[in-house]
């Protein structure tokens, strides 16, 4: 499972022109799943999100988390994250999940994460999507997990 966190000052998700999802400070989190991700997957990589220590302190340190700061997330399928480039010009998805898999993953990652305390906020799995944000910093990490562990 891969997840591209960016942490915003705003964020929007429209689907089919309506707004799905919008969030203040907090992190837009585009999650992409891999065939044989599970549910431990989703599980750790929303406990490590909720405590990613991402948000300046009083010091201007990245000392503090979404739930310190009181941030929210909106969470974005993208198996296009998964994509490889090694061959050819044109990216295979050869590695991503089927559909109906990926989507079950994806909502328990947002279920994972509302869980913490984070408001959850998030587009809708499978429809073509516009993403709107404000990069704030720009901080941009990108966290991956394999069997139950981030890695």
């Amino acid at each position: 499972m891969r997840v591209v966190l960016q942490r915003v000052s705003a964020a929007s998700v429209r689907a089919d022109g309506d707004l799905v999802g919008q969030i203040g400070t907090g992190a837009l989190l585009l999650v992409g799943v891999a065939s044989g991700d599970g549910v431990s997957d989703a599980d750790a990589l929303a406990a490590k999100v909720a405590g990613l220590r991402i948000f300046p302190d009083a010091e201007n340190r990245m000392n503090l988390s979404l739930l310190d700061v009181g941030g929210s997330a909106l969470v974005v399928s993208q198996f296009t994250l998964l994509g490889s480039v090694s061959r050819g010009r044109r990216p295979s998805f050869t590695t991503a999940a089927a559909p109906e898999a990926a989507e079950a993953i994806v909502s328990r990652f947002a279920e994972g994460l509302a869980a913490t305390g984070v408001p959850v906020e998030q587009g809708v799995f499978g429809a073509r999507m516009e993403v709107e944000l404000v990069n704030d910093g720009p901080v941009t990490i990108v966290l991956e997990s394999a069997g139950g562990r981030v890695l």
